[in-house]
This record gives C-alpha cells, structure tokens and sequence, in this order.
C-alpha cells in the first residue's frame, strides 16, 4: 500500500514539475522545476528496487543543475536568470505537437497487447540490466570512467599554480601568510 502511494506521490509530483518547467517565469525557476522533476521520476526507479540507477539519477541531476545555475549566474545578462521570460516558444505549434505525441503514446501503451513475463526475475537487477545494455563492453566502460575522473583532477591539479600549503609554507610555520597578491585573505 505505501509503496503505491509513495508512487502515485512521485508520478503526480513528475508530472506537475514538469508542467511547471513551462509555467514558471525565468531559467533558474525552471532549472529548479526540472530537478524536482528528476528527483521523482527517480523516486519511481528506487520503488522498483533500482537502488544504483535512482541514486545515480538523484546526483546526476543535481549536480547537473546546480552547474547550469551557476552558468546562469555567471554569463546571463539578467541576474541570475531570474527576469521574467517566456520559457516556451511556437506556443501554438509546440502544444499540437505535445498534445499529438501524448495521444499517441498513451494510445500505445493502453492498446499494444504486452507480453506476460514467463522467466524469474534476476537475482541482481542492477547487474543484469548493465550487462544488458553494455554486454563485454562493461569492463572497459568502467575503466574508462575511472580515466575520465583521473583526467579532470590530472587537470585541476595542473591548471593551479599553486598548492594548499604555498601561503604558510611546506610546515604551516610562515606567521605571515604569502598570498600573491596584496590585501588577500590574512592580510
């Protein structure tokens, strides 16, 4: 019962942020609508026991909007994104268009005969749904993340010209902080 519940809860909650993406007047309004909208729809996979992927889609959400927001602070030309603006554009033709693709899956999904599940379910979902969409591949997919992640700090690391201890020294013994350039933070 509560899990039907917590559903319904999450589907409703999708559905009505995702509306909200479009009614709401600015792009950091909408950014927010749109991460709500995810962290549901995530809500739904941790109910059908997807624990991996509905965790995943939480962070990657997250982080991902938080950084448009933050680019939207940066380089908008209102501030932060908040002015009032249309979000939507062919009001007319964008409303046929959804409204057209809304009959037709919904039809598709009431109307198509589905077929009855006649094998158990894996022991491990999360398993066996990454070896369905990545086959042999799962391997060097892995370590190709693990060489992506290298990479960005490999990057960080040397883009910065200096390091943590260069303001007190090698043994935080400097009294007087060396910050390279005048009136910064301990001055």
């Amino acid at each position: 019962m509560w899990s039907q519940v917590i559903f319904w809860v999450c589907a409703v909650g999708a559905v009505a942020s995702g509306i909200a993406v479009f009614r709401v007047d600015s792009m950091a309004r909408a950014t927010f609508a749109l991460l709500l909208s995810f962290i549901f729809v995530a809500g739904t996979v941790l109910l059908v026991d997807l624990t991996y992927l509905g965790v995943l889609i939480i962070l990657m959400m997250i982080m991902e909007m938080l950084v448009m927001v933050v680019f939207m602070i940066m380089y908008m030309m209102n501030p932060a994104g908040l002015m009032p603006m249309s979000m939507v554009h062919n009001r007319t033709g964008a409303l046929a268009i959804s409204a057209t693709v809304f009959v037709a899956l919904t039809s598709l999904a009431l109307l198509v005969d589905w077929p009855e599940r006649t094998e158990p379910y894996p022991a491990d979902a999360t398993r066996s749904l990454g070896e369905a969409v990545m086959g042999s591949k799962m391997l060097v997919m892995i370590i190709v993340g693990l060489v992506l992640f290298t990479t960005i700090v490999a990057t960080v690391v040397l883009a910065t010209h200096r390091g943590r201890y260069d303001r007190y020294g090698d043994g935080l013994d400097r009294r007087v902080p060396r910050d390279p350039v005048d009136g910064g933070v301990g001055r």
